[in-house]
């Protein structure tokens, strides 16, 4: 596997759809996340992130034009003790509430599958970053409907151990765009983790297609003392 640019990822995909980065500072110093939104409708543009206790949810820029919140009104981040979840639907709350019982990771997305928006089907993609004893891990899992075909899903779950510094790995919806959007295909693609929060954050937005990007949430987390700084930016202000 090659380690990719993730701003030339982004460069040359008009339409990522929803995305989770996982992986480790540049200096090594910090567990890094990143998830953003993108949109075609007014629907789905017409949203922004807010912070929400420790982790954000999504909220109506202007919620007199929201006109059906299932699937675009979630929480895309939450924090259990020293796990941070990042999906792209309301499954955060189900690996939150199933984590917090003693359940793995893989085990609470079992009671889920990916979205209903036929005929799209989009892919539910999650993370989870673990942070323990000077160290950290991260999987990432994808939900995707078989080949299309809504009858049958696939699960796949893919775990990283003792991450290297300046890599990690990117997971995202959909290949392209299209009618219907064409799902992600294969495992997480290797990256290259650049620059400090700013420079990182600052990287992913300006890469993202100018007027399908939607919001952009990073998190940098100090491995050793586990505080962190967070950065949003949304296109509406």
């Amino acid at each position: 596997m090659q380690l990719l640019s993730l701003e030339k990822q982004l460069n040359q995909n008009p339409y990522p759809g929803r995305g989770i980065v996982l992986g480790r500072s540049a200096d090594g110093k910090c567990a890094v996340t990143a998830y953003f939104i993108m949109g075609r409708s007014e629907n789905s543009r017409n949203r922004i992130f807010v912070e929400d206790g420790e982790g954000i949810r999504t909220q109506a820029f202007d919620p007199a034009k929201l006109s059906d919140p299932s699937l675009i009104i979630y929480a895309p981040v939450r924090v259990l003790g020293n796990k941070t979840i990042v999906t792209n639907g309301d499954q955060t709350d189900t690996i939150y509430e199933g984590m917090d019982k003693q359940q793995t990771f893989e085990q609470t997305l079992r009671t889920r599958e990916f979205e209903p928006d036929a005929p799209n089907y989009t892919p539910r993609i999650s993370g989870i970053l673990h942070i323990e004893n000077g160290n950290f891990n991260y999987a990432m899992s994808i939900l995707k409907s078989s080949n299309g075909n809504p009858d049958s899903c696939s699960r796949y779950t893919f775990a990283y151990e003792s991450p290297i510094k300046g890599e990690g790995h990117f997971i995202h919806t959909y290949i392209g765009d299209g009618n219907p959007l064409p799902s992600f295909e294969g495992e997480p693609k290797w990256v290259k983790m650049e620059g400090d929060i700013d420079t990182f954050t600052d990287r992913i937005w300006n890469s993202l297609h100018e007027e399908n990007r939607v919001s952009l949430f990073v998190r940098y987390i100090d491995i050793a003392s586990q505080t962190y700084e967070t950065r949003i930016v949304n296109k509406n202000q």
